[in-house]
């Protein structure tokens, strides 16, 4: 059997490794932009989505999250119906910093797939998917406090 996982880890870790350096300059470090991209593209997202939405945790997330807004990136506003409902929206110096994350995350894209056709990388992009959506299968069931049988 191929080593798949491995390959996706070591690339999932090269690139965190290149965002964290090129975006320690915005005060963005441990994969918060993460979270600023996330909530950029989804304004007015609350807290358990957006975990769910990067598969973390719920304390992982609420800490990236406090970070993130204690720099300026975000700010919490109460539902207008839920007063214990916050949604999470960008402020403008969060919208300047994820058109550079955007830039950015081009770039990698362009240098990831570089000799690759546009037929293989539609492949890539639906295979990994797939792999995603089996994987989120056990990533619930886990989440839940279950235990797979190996």
């Amino acid at each position: 059997m191929k080593e798949i996982l491995r390959e996706i880890g070591m690339i999932a870790r090269a690139l965190d490794s290149i965002s964290n350096i090129e975006f320690k300059e915005f005060d963005l470090t441990k994969g918060q932009y993460l979270y600023l991209v996330r909530i950029c593209e989804n304004p007015g997202i609350i807290q358990e989505k957006l975990a769910e939405m990067i598969k973390v945790d719920r304390t992982t997330a609420a800490r990236a999250i406090q970070k993130i807004e204690l720099n300026g990136f975000i700010e919490k506003k109460d539902d207008e119906y839920n007063k214990k409902i916050k949604k999470l929206f960008p402020t403008k110096k969060g919208e300047t910093v994820f058109s550079f994350i955007k830039r950015e995350n081009d770039h990698s894209n362009g240098v990831a797939l570089a000799g690759f056709s546009e037929s293989e990388e539609e492949t890539i992009f639906h295979l990994l998917q797939r792999v995603r959506k089996n994987i989120e299968i056990d990533w619930e069931f886990v989440k839940k406090g279950n235990k797979r049988d190996y």
